[in-house]
């Protein structure tokens, strides 16, 4: 049985947003220097075309991060704009290789932490535990939608509205 109030609102699909929001995702989006800074890395083990670039990045993130080629050509193009790539054609493929200069770039940058090392890569225990609490909060949600009385409702409301400013108190504090 699916709940629908008057104004259309729908509490089972509220219930089924917020357990598809906790569900296990990739890190969002990375910053441009990060994808610079990946690729002069990657591209210090051997000449790459585009897609292999990806796959290098993937594979030294353990999968956390995947470049979307809409990132990975235009940077590299950046790259061979600032002479710190070039590209020579190989047969259907533009594959790129370190000038002196991207290399001295990419050695400084690989003195730092890694781009693929972002904070929810290192912390994969962190993220697994909240997603689990959030699962199991959308759980608690959905039993509140099949048996719990307004007043019941109500106080649940205060206790989610409460965690809420608590949760956004915390990253102020960082």
């Amino acid at each position: 049985m699916r709940t629908t109030s008057s104004s259309g609102f729908d509490l089972w699909e509220t219930v089924e947003n917020l357990r598809d929001s906790f569900a296990p995702r990739m890190p969002g989006r990375m910053a441009r220097g990060d994808v610079r800074t990946a690729i002069l890395t990657a591209l210090t083990e051997a000449p790459m075309h585009g897609y292999q670039i990806i796959q290098a990045v993937e594979a030294r993130s353990g999968g956390t991060w995947k470049l979307s080629p809409g990132s990975v050509y235009p940077t590299l193009q950046l790259l061979a704009d600032e002479g710190l790539v070039t590209a020579e054609q190989v047969a259907e493929r533009k594959v790129y290789s370190l000038t002196d200069a991207g290399r001295a770039v990419a050695d400084e940058s690989s003195a730092a932490t890694p781009p693929w090392e972002s904070r929810m890569a290192r912390d994969v225990e962190g993220v697994k535990a909240l997603s689990t609490s959030g699962a199991k909060l959308a759980h608690t949600l959905t039993q509140f939608a099949h048996g719990a009385t307004p007043e019941q409702t109500d106080q649940a409301v205060a206790v989610i509205d409460e965690a809420r400013r608590k949760l956004y108190a915390i990253l102020a504090e960082s």
